[in-house]
């Protein structure tokens, strides 16, 4: 069955898919189902003893990804989804169940075990049907089947296997390899859907979607059929299911052990009807985008999230004390905190106390390793009065930020940044958030082991400095950037006191830069114009010999540039440089001599390229190891 004979049914309905994945995302667009993808939150740490099967597992898994995603969406997205589409992918070989590796030695344990052998991919999926119940919440019913498909791999010597797993690509993939891209080569059959292999078993869903829509609901029972060596059958998740090889799809109500589309009603907290279509939620939901942006900065602002984070739990009298607010205004932006999932209400005595989220003690308490505090306030500061006029940057093309503090771009960066302590360590502090969030995403995007050093031009107090050599033992890094930042480092100085990090003080369009195996441009490209980057990159050009890496880490466009839509809004600045997509930035070193390598799309705040210098490149060398260029050749 093709999708298209059911794509009509869905039109007009609110389809979302609960994964981050871009080959789920890519295979349901090719087959020109029309969707939105909301992340889902649930945590991936169900108990695999548990399961009777692995496919039980995977199936499981998908059902509390795309269920978590229905009940969040009527609060926080303030709209009801119709459908909402969960995956989780699974490879087992004898009887163990093989997720994403987490580091090269369990990616190595991984495909090892998988050398020579066949193994099953299992994909479990849950499609969730949204029901609004007048009066009484929402009604949720859940369907959910599995796919198996059989793969072998060839004998893999010590050689390909750590070819492969420095590649790159091995660690974001169930089972520790991807059958559409590198991972292809180590395959020598496959029995059943390709596609499952990827991450989604397209026909077996299109077949789903048939029965749902297709069949009126006073029909009969169906039997329904699907492909094995032995039998066609439907499996329930945490049941047994049928053993005759036919499945009946019954009513609620009746022998639920006997149904391969389980139904179960989950009834969620009332809500208005939001899944009307005459109704334009994600427009409203716009419209009020900067009343929750405005929420989250004044908390962080009165630091709300650090006086829930010294107790369990507070009344509203007692928060209000503590940021000396009034009762009700602190009441009013509780209320609000809490409707965006910023913090939790719960009634203790018939009186309400608040406490933070998880996501709140782990990134808004302003002392905790990965706060986004600093960010926030930055954005808050400096981001929110140049968006106030937006109107004025659209019109002229330029940055606004004389209206917006009253001197010009270039004056602002010097006086405002850079002439008094407290603000120069505000906007350092915002950059220190980012780093500690993206810096172990970066670092390890890449096997950098060939590399003894490394330059961070622009790399402000250290934070992914320090992430790179914690990933990387064998190598050292110096943070490169202006006085006035290095002067003030000592505010942020690394707890582990790393003697691999040293700080050097210079301006990278100026002075000559530190020799190095590598160097790493994190969030300095998008920044600057072409004549600038011209400088800066010309200098680079000349200093590296054939084998010298350069790493950027960036928000990468796609190729149509409509998304990120984080990058492009950030865009709407108006700063003097631009925002690209992976293969512009490609375009722009190759001019330099900068071949591409690796790309790593990190699912964080910032993505990996890792580039190396050219050895066919004429311009001028100057000096990185022949360490460096023992490894081009060997690449």
């Amino acid at each position: 069955m093709l999708l298209n004979p059911v794509i009509s049914k869905l039109s007009g309905k609110l389809v979302v898919l609960a994964s981050a994945s871009p080959r789920r995302l890519e295979i349901l667009s090719n087959a020109g189902l029309r969707f939105e993808v909301v992340p889902s939150w649930f945590k991936e740490t169900l108990d695999k003893s548990l399961f009777k099967n692995p496919y039980d597992y995977a199936v499981e898994t998908a059902k509390q990804k795309a269920l978590e995603v229905a009940h969040r969406m009527p609060f926080k997205h303030l709209k009801t989804p119709d459908i909402v589409i969960g995956a989780d992918t699974v490879v087992t070989v004898e009887g163990l169940i093989l997720e994403k590796p987490t580091d090269k030695q369990d990616a190595y344990r991984m495909l090892s075990r998988l050398s020579g052998k066949e193994h099953s991919v299992f994909t479990g999926v849950a499609i969730v049907l949204c029901h609004d119940k007048s009066g009484s919440g929402t009604d949720f019913k859940v369907v959910e089947f599995y796919e198996e498909t059989k793969v072998k791999f060839a004998e893999l010597s010590e050689e390909m296997l750590w070819e492969y797993i420095n590649s790159g690509e091995p660690m974001d993939k169930a089972g520790g390899y991807g059958i559409q891209a590198l991972g292809g080569m180590l395959v020598e059959y496959v029995q059943g859907d390709f596609l499952n292999v990827v991450g989604f078993p397209l026909n077996h869903f299109c077949k789903q979607l048939g029965l749902i829509f297709n069949s009126p609901p006073e029909s009969p029972a169906h039997k329904v059929k699907r492909e094995s060596d032995e039998a066609w059958t439907l499996v329930n998740s945490l049941s047994e299911g049928a053993t005759n090889g036919e499945v009946e799809l019954l009513e609620n109500g009746k022998d639920g052990s006997r149904m391969s589309m389980q139904e179960q009603n989950v009834i969620g907290p009332e809500c208005p009807k939001c899944n009307r279509q005459d109704v334009p939620h994600s427009i409203i939901s716009l419209l009020d985008g900067f009343k929750a942006s405005k929420t989250l900065f004044t908390a962080s602002k009165l630091k709300v999230f650090d006086v829930l984070s010294s107790s369990k739990s507070l009344t509203l009298e007692e928060v209000a004390g503590q940021i000396s607010a009034s009762v009700l205004g602190t009441e009013r932006l509780l209320e609000a905190a809490v409707s965006l999932g910023l913090l939790e209400s719960v009634k203790q005595q018939n009186t309400s106390v608040y406490r933070n989220t998880e996501q709140a003690n782990r990134f808004l308490v302003s002392d905790s390793p990965e706060s986004l505090h600093g960010y926030i306030l930055h954005c808050n500061d400096m981001v929110w009065p140049l968006f106030s006029h937006l109107e004025n940057a659209v019109r002229e093309g330029t940055s606004q930020h004389e209206r917006a503090f009253g001197k010009k771009s270039e004056d602002v960066f010097q006086d405002a940044y850079y002439s008094k302590d407290e603000v120069k360590i505000r906007f350092m502090n915002a950059m220190h958030s980012i780093a500690r969030v993206t810096g172990k995403d970066v670092a390890t995007a890449f096997d950098l082991s060939s590399y003894k050093t490394a330059c961070d031009i622009g790399g402000c107090t250290g934070a992914m400095a320090y992430e790179f050599t914690k990933a990387n033992p064998g190598l050292s890094v110096i943070v490169f950037d202006l006085p006035q930042v290095i002067e003030m480092r000592r505010h942020f100085q690394s707890k582990e006191n790393d003697d691999r990090v040293s700080f050097v003080a210079g301006d990278f369009f100026k002075d000559d830069l530190p020799k190095a195996d590598l160097y790493i441009l994190a969030r300095i490209l998008h920044d600057w114009s072409d004549e600038k980057l011209h400088v800066l990159l010309g200098k680079l050009s000349k200093m590296c010999t054939p084998g010298c890496g350069l790493l950027v880490s960036e928000i990468f466009l796609d190729e149509e540039r409509k998304r990120p839509s984080r990058a492009l809004l950030q865009a709407l600045s108006m700063t003097e440089g631009k925002q690209r997509s992976t293969s512009e930035y490609s375009d722009l070193l190759e001019k330099y001599g900068f071949v591409p390598k690796h790309i790593r799309h990190t699912d964080n705040l910032l993505d990996a390229m890792l580039f190396v210098k050219d050895p066919t490149d004429k311009r001028t060398l100057l000096g990185c190891s022949s360490a460096s260029i023992e490894t081009a050749e060997l690449e």
